[in-house]
């Protein structure tokens, strides 16, 4: 029987196991109840920081699922020259084309040998070194040619070889390659990005490049684009055209002359450039040696990209006699029958300066001077200008200033010295030693004297076209009056005389009275003594007399197997010559 106390126990007992049941009842509640206050909290912050804090990367994340952002990459502009033969008058030099990239996928490739055999005669690469490039079973990709035309592709197409695939390239394309290259320059890789280098394409870089578009609209769930929905296009700008003054045929024949003088005189190089007087327009403009912009990354020395026509710094040498001869005329300090005494030397601040013959001519006049290149004859007329006079002059036809013309690389020359006012500066000037020039620089001076006394700006840009279709031509621009009319006038007769009784009797031209001037540039050796054997041929002409139609100048550095410029540069400028008169139909003006 249990007792009173053992029951009072036992429901002492009872009730606090009920309450302990109770308690821990209360304790998993308020746990549960801050665990889910908790979780919602944590669910907050991260909601919070989803819809709020990184709003902006999600909707792009989102927008990017059902949306499509594309480039849009504008058309460069082309770039023309002008050709009478063709239907409108001009021939594209510098275009756009889409061309295939070869390339294998080795570790797909099985037979390496066979496909290189196969290979081989279409990409013109050696077998041997496409097997190399081939045999490699890891590699997941081989470049083997780029720029390959679609006929090669095709052909390479039906040998179904495993391995072999394509990828379309946009390429710049030069139709006349090595004729033009000076004047267009390349369009190609700067690092890792590509743009316009030297000529045209470096010039007129922006212009030509374009501006890029952007394309956002809806795409399906194969990422195709939607045509409807929303959409919004910023269209690509097309870059401009360029027409330019150079003539396709005239370019073509001087470059040719130009080539095959510098192999026939053993130079190592040369430059010919053709400019209408009138207006300044360049007709033609090449260098030698050349390259192929089309394959620029071949070229193995960086200076063949240079242009000397407007980038080559050099001694002119007696062709600086006419603008000396110009300067004294025109002060009315000399004429052309003008004597001095020749005694074969004159010493100035203790140097004696010779003429490059050697000889004393005695008494003789201004148009002897010039048709035999006295250099006592050109220190005498500078000695009646005065310094200040003659630096005046040569500034005045354009020496020490930039051209402008629109080519990339353009030099100014070297007047430093002359710019001293020292007599003996002046005397090395006046018959073109001690200062420097560029072969533009030259063209255009004498273009001045061609076009009764007035400087034109050299320019090689006819129109430029818009993208909207606006045309923007070019006009001719005076840059001064160097010398008075009857002052040229007089010059050009004497320059005829130069060519019909003088050292440039190869540049003669039956039926045409031509004007010119030779000059014959010793190079300075190491030891700062001009060397006899080494020089650079000059000669620079305009024509017909009565009505100039061109003047050129053909330049040769360093002819082997000539002593003189009336050997090497003015037969080259008689050449080219005779095809102007011929090409433009210019009638004779001499019986």
């Amino acid at each position: 029987m249990v007792s009173w106390k053992q029951r009072n126990s036992s429901r002492k007992r009872s009730k606090r196991r009920s309450s302990n049941r109770r308690f821990a009842n209360l304790q998993r509640i308020d746990i549960l109840r801050i665990s889910f206050i908790g979780v919602g909290v944590i669910i907050g912050i991260r909601l919070f920081n989803v819809q709020v804090l990184q709003h902006g990367d999600y909707e792009k994340l989102a927008s990017a699922s059902h949306q499509l952002y594309e480039e849009l990459v504008p058309e460069r502009g082309e770039i023309y020259v002008q050709d009478k033969y063709s239907d409108d008058g001009l021939y594209v030099i510098a275009t756009n084309k889409t061309l295939a990239e070869v390339h294998a996928e080795p570790i797909h490739i099985s037979d390496p040998e066979d496909t290189a055999e196969k290979l081989a005669p279409l990409l013109n690469i050696p077998k041997d070194d496409l097997f190399e490039r081939l045999n490699k079973p890891e590699d997941p990709d081989e470049i083997l040619k780029r720029r390959v035309p679609e006929e090669v592709v095709e052909a390479i197409e039906r040998l179904e070889l495993p391995g072999i695939k394509f990828r379309q390239e946009d390429w710049r394309y030069y139709s006349e390659a090595e004729t033009t290259a000076h004047i267009t320059g390349y369009y190609g890789y700067s690092e890792d990005d590509r743009k316009g280098q030297y000529g045209i394409e470096g010039y007129f870089e922006e212009d030509l490049r374009g501006e890029a578009g952007f394309l956002r609209g809806e795409k399906d769930a194969f990422g195709r684009f939607l045509t409807i929905g929303d959409s919004l296009i910023d269209e690509a700008i097309d870059g401009n055209d360029y027409i330019l003054t150079v003539d396709k045929n005239v370019q073509f024949q001087a470059c040719n002359s130009l080539e095959a003088a510098v192999t026939k005189y053993g130079a190592k190089g040369g430059t010919v450039i053709i400019m209408h007087p009138d207006t300044g327009a360049i007709l033609a403009l090449c260098n030698a040696p050349s390259y192929d912009p089309n394959r620029y990354n071949e070229v193995e020395e960086i200076e063949v990209f240079k242009n000397s026509a407007i980038s080559d710094v050099y001694e002119p040498g007696s062709v600086m006699k006419t603008m000396t001869m110009a300067a004294g005329i025109d002060l009315g300090v000399i004429s052309a029958d003008s004597t001095y005494v020749d005694e074969g030397v004159v010493n100035i601040a203790g140097y004696p300066i010779r003429n490059s013959d050697g000889k004393a001519h005695g008494l003789q006049d201004m148009t002897f001077v010039l048709s035999e290149s006295l250099n006592t004859g050109t220190i005498h007329i500078v000695q009646q200008t005065g310094n200040e006079s003659f630096l005046y002059y040569l500034k005045a036809f354009g020496f020490g200033s930039a051209t402008n013309i629109e080519l990339s690389g353009e030099q100014i020359g070297d007047l430093s010295g002359v710019e001293q006012l020292r007599d003996i500066y002046s005397a090395t000037a006046s018959y073109g030693q001690g200062l420097t020039v560029t072969p533009l620089q030259l063209t255009a001076a004498y273009a001045a004297i061609a076009n009764d006394g007035t400087l034109m700006k050299p320019y090689i840009i006819d129109k430029e076209i818009l993208p909207n279709g606006e045309v923007l031509a070019t006009e001719p621009e005076v840059v001064t009056q160097v010398i008075r009319p009857d002052t040229a006038k007089v010059v050009g007769a004497m320059l005829v005389n130069v060519i019909d009784s003088g050292h440039a009797k190869k540049a003669a031209l039956p039926g045409y009275f031509m004007a010119g001037k030779t000059g014959t540039a010793q190079l300075v050796n190491e030891n700062g003594v001009y060397d006899a054997s080494r020089h650079n041929d000059t000669f620079i002409g305009y024509g017909p007399i009565t009505d100039p139609q061109f003047v050129m100048l053909t330049h040769l550095k360093e002819p082997a197997n000539v002593p003189w410029s009336a050997d090497s540069a003015a037969p080259l400028w008689g050449e080219i010559a005779q095809y102007l008169v011929n090409y433009y139909q210019i009638k004779p003006d001499r019986e």
